[in-house]
C-alpha cells in the first residue's frame, strides 16, 4: 500500500483494494467546495487560446494576487512550473524538509534541511507547508530571501496562500529582487483537474518561462475558468471565512478523538498516532481515504471534509 504514502489521491486503488462506492477523498488538501460558476461558462473548444485572452487571465490572477500582471507567468498547473523553473536555475539548493516531494527533485542534487539551518544559496519553502501546514509571517520570509545572497534564490512555493492572502510575499517580487513564487488555482479553488498554476518573479525570470513552455501554455477552458474565478471577488471572501469555520470543526473532531491537530492551513491537518498506517486502514474501511507517509510512519494528514463528511469521519474515528 505504499503507492497512498507518494502522494494524494489514489480513489480508484483504493476503492479496488477496499471495496465500497461512497467515498471521502481527504489525502489531497483541496477544497472540498469547489467554484461554482464552470457551468455557466462558454468555452471555446475549437479555437486555440487568443494571447488577450491569456493575457486576461494573468491580470485577473495579478489582482488577486496583488502584484503587476508583468510579473505573473500562467503554466499548466504548479507542478510543471516548480520543475521548469528548477531546470532554468540549476546550480546547488537547499529546501526545507519536510515538504512537498518535488521540491527535492525540481533541482539536482539538492539537500533537505531544518528551517533554522536553510543558510544561503538557493533556497525551496513552501509557506504554508505541507504537510504539517507551517506559515510563517512576511517578515521571516523576507529575512530569508536577504540572505540568499549574490547567487542565490527564495523559491518560494504558495499553492495554499490563497486561504489567507496576509501570508503571501508576491508584493515583494520585482526585478531586482531574486524572489520567485509558484501559486496554484486548483486547491483553493477546488478545481484540481483544470492544471493551472502561475509562476511569479523577475520579467527576466519569466520571459525564459515563457520560451521554454512555447505558445499556448493552458488551455481554453483554463484560461475562461481562472479569469472568471480570479475575478469572484465575493466568493473568495466568503470561502475563506467558511474554510476557516469548517478547519475549527474538524480540529474540535480530532480533539473530541484523542488527537492533537498540527497546522494553521484550514485546507487539512496532520496528527500524529502510533501507527498512522493502521489509522489510514481503518478509515479505509469505512470509505475515507486520508494521507500517510512512508518516511513518517506515525503521521496521518486529513483533508477538510465536505458536505457530510465531518459525521463520517467522526463516526468513523469514534468506532473503529
Amino acid at each position: 500500500m505504499t503507492s497512498w504514502t507518494w502522494h494524494g489521491g489514489g480513489l480508484e486503488a483504493a476503492r479496488r483494494q477496499f471495496g465500497g462506492d461512497d467515498w471521502i477523498d481527504l489525502s489531497t488538501g483541496i477544497n472540498p467546495h469547489p467554484w461554482p460558476g464552470t457551468h455557466a461558462l462558454a468555452i471555446d473548444w475549437q479555437r486555440l487560446p487568443e494571447p488577450h485572452a491569456l493575457a486576461e487571465l494573468e491580470a485577473a490572477a495579478a489582482g488577486h494576487f496583488g502584484l503587476d500582471p508583468r510579473h505573473v507567468c500562467a503554466v499548466p498547473g504548479t507542478e510543471i512550473g516548480l520543475r521548469l523553473l528548477g531546470g532554468l536555475i540549476g546550480g546547488t539548493a537547499r529546501y526545507v524538509a519536510p515538504t512537498y516531494r518535488t521540491h527535492g527533485e525540481m533541482i539536482a542534487g539538492a539537500t533537505p534541511v531544518a528551517l533554522d539551518e536553510a543558510g544561503g544559496g538557493t533556497l525551496i519553502l513552501a509557506n504554508p507547508n505541507n504537510p504539517d501546514g507551517r506559515t510563517l509571517p512576511p517578515v521571516r520570509l523576507l529575512e530569508l530571501l536577504d540572505a540568499r545572497g549574490g547567487d542565490g534564490w527564495l523559491l518560494l512555493d504558495e499553492a495554499f496562500a490563497d486561504v489567507d492572502p496576509a501570508l503571501s510575499l508576491a508584493p515583494a517580487i520585482d526585478d531586482t529582487r531574486r524572489l520567485v513564487i509558484f501559486r496554484s488555482f486548483g486547491k483553493f479553488f477546488g478545481l484540481a483537474g483544470v492544471r493551472l498554476g502561475f509562476v511569479l518573479g523577475p520579467a527576466l525570470v519569466l520571459d525564459a518561462v515563457r520560451a521554454a513552455l512555447g505558445a499556448w501554455p493552458v488551455s481554453a477552458a483554463a484560461i475562461t475558468i481562472g479569469t472568471a474565478a480570479y475575478r469572484d471577488r465575493a466568493w473568495i471572501e466568503a470561502m475563506r471565512s467558511q474554510l476557516q469555520a469548517e478547519a475549527e470543526a474538524l480540529d474540535a473532531t480530532l480533539v473530541g478523538a484523542g488527537h492533537r491537530p498540527a497546522g494553521a492551513c484550514p485546507l487539512f491537518r496532520l496528527i500524529e498516532v502510533p501507527d498512522g498506517m493502521a489509522l489510514f486502514e481503518r478509515l479505509a474501511r469505512h470509505a475515507i481515504l486520508t494521507r500517510p507517509f512512508a518516511e513518517q510512519p506515525r503521521w496521518l494528514r486529513i483533508g477538510l471534509p465536505g458536505g457530510e463528511g465531518l459525521d463520517r469521519l467522526e463516526a468513523a474515528l469514534a468506532h473503529g
